[in-house]
């Protein structure tokens, strides 16, 4: 399929950023999120794209912005196509779309409690998912301090050093050269 050709017919509706083909039948696109549910259903009932392979985010914190990315599989022409929509971090909130692929529901509630994105009105958006009784900023954040968190939260003992993987990996693959 002419990745290029969708990209128009989609641009001629929404307002899209530019198209970023990582190979001929993958592309990526970013558009404002208040365009993502009429882009969706566009693609799902018009275009083919009928399966919803991934929803994921990715936290830009220097930019104090969050992207989920919405990864969309046209089976019939083995063509994928990810719409990226940018939300502040703060109060990041978007529309749920539980009901135009019923799996998105366990991607939010996933997205919800790693990153703190929420999805209001998804099926069981507020309820403990992975992360029983978690009571710190959401894991999946780049300010979430990982080292600080597993100081604070487990006691030392014996191999829980810390090794130059480099070092670390030469020693156990040749201990008898220098």
């Amino acid at each position: 399929m002419d990745m290029r050709a969708l990209y128009d017919r989609l641009k001629a509706l929404y307002p899209l950023g530019e198209l970023t083909e990582q190979r001929a039948n993958l592309a990526f696109v970013t558009l404002p999120a208040e365009y993502l549910r009429p882009a969706l259903l566009h693609l799902r009932d018009l275009e083919g794209y009928r399966h919803l392979v991934l929803l994921t985010a990715v936290d830009w914190l220097e930019d104090g912005l969050f992207q989920l990315t919405y990864l969309l599989c046209n089976r019939s022409r083995n063509c994928d196509i990810g719409l990226r929509v940018m939300l502040p971090r703060e109060g990041a909130t978007m529309a749920s779309s539980h009901d135009i692929w019923p799996t998105a529901a366990v991607y939010q509630r996933e997205l919800r409690e790693m990153f703190g994105i929420d999805f209001p009105d998804s099926p069981g958006v507020d309820e403990e998912f992975i992360l029983e009784g978690w009571n710190d900023i959401p894991p999946y954040r780049r300010d979430f301090d990982t080292l600080k968190y597993a100081n604070d939260s487990f006691a030392q003992r014996a191999g829980r050093e810390t090794r130059d993987p480099e070092t670390h990996m030469k020693q156990q693959l040749y201990p008898d050269r220098d």
